[in-house]
């Protein structure tokens, strides 16, 4: 019974949500244009927005391409001049500290949409869904890391690292790479899954266009203020109806 589930979960529920990630991100750029962007709740109320938003980003950032540099890179290429061990425990220190800022961030984030009455109202199911999943998923992460600290020799990096890279490359017997795994390892896993299978459907979207473009990273903010003319009296403004 183990062993079927690990199958599902592990070796085919992966392929679906790519699937799904892919097919459904390219879906909603073709039909639904409008509603690809980040619904940003700012103008309602900044609050602790700033400080959630920019730890929750540089957080989830810097663990985003740690895992997919780490988990995606053959052992061979970095064997030269790491070990394992060392890019075991290098990967507890960056991850444990992005972790902490990205914890914090959605921490932030989520306390404000679900207290603030303003902000609560004009929440989506979806906003709310998506911000305890990642909430959930960060603490997994944070969890794994004492658990990471009984295997400095690399042994169990390696073998989520070989899953993860039969995964993409199609090749068999990843699931049974798992056998020793713990459960806060695959609950792990199986959720940082679930967040590609629900991307599509979310907010998260708006991520395509950061990859998309330099120019996202590089451009100023967008300042948007009203401006006062200096008019004699009973002069007409432009745009009025009275100017003739």
């Amino acid at each position: 019974m183990t062993a079927w589930i690990d199958n599902l979960l592990f070796g085919l529920y992966p392929y679906i949500c790519l699937a799904v990630f892919f097919i459904g991100s390219w879906a909603r750029f073709d039909r639904d244009q409008y509603t690809w962007k980040s619904d940003s709740s700012q103008l309602l109320r900044r609050g602790s927005l700033r400080w959630g938003s920019n730890l929750f980003h540089v957080g989830v950032l810097v663990l985003f391409f740690g895992h997919f540099v780490g988990m995606l890179t053959p052992h061979a290429l970095y064997e030269p001049f790491m070990s394992a061990g060392a890019k075991q425990i290098m990967a507890m220190v960056v991850g444990g500290v992005a972790g902490t800022l990205g914890f914090i961030g959605v921490t932030l984030l989520l306390h404000r949409r679900l207290t603030d009455a303003r902000i609560r109202a004009t929440s989506k199911t979806s906003d709310i869904l998506l911000l305890w999943v990642l909430w959930v998923q960060l603490a997994l992460g944070l969890a794994t890391i004492p658990l990471s600290a009984q295997h400095l020799d690399g042994s169990m990096m390696m073998l989520l690292a070989e899953w993860a890279q039969r995964i993409v490359t199609f090749r068999g017997g990843a699931v049974e790479l798992l056998a020793n795994a713990g459960w806060v390892f695959k609950a792990h896993m199986f959720l940082g899954m679930t967040v590609f299978l629900i991307f599509p459907f979310t907010r998260l979207v708006h991520v395509w266009s950061g990859f998309g473009t330099l120019a996202y990273i590089t451009r100023p903010y967008q300042l948007v203020r009203a401006r006062r003319m200096n008019l004699p009296a009973g002069h007409n403004q432009p745009g009025n109806r009275n100017a003739l």
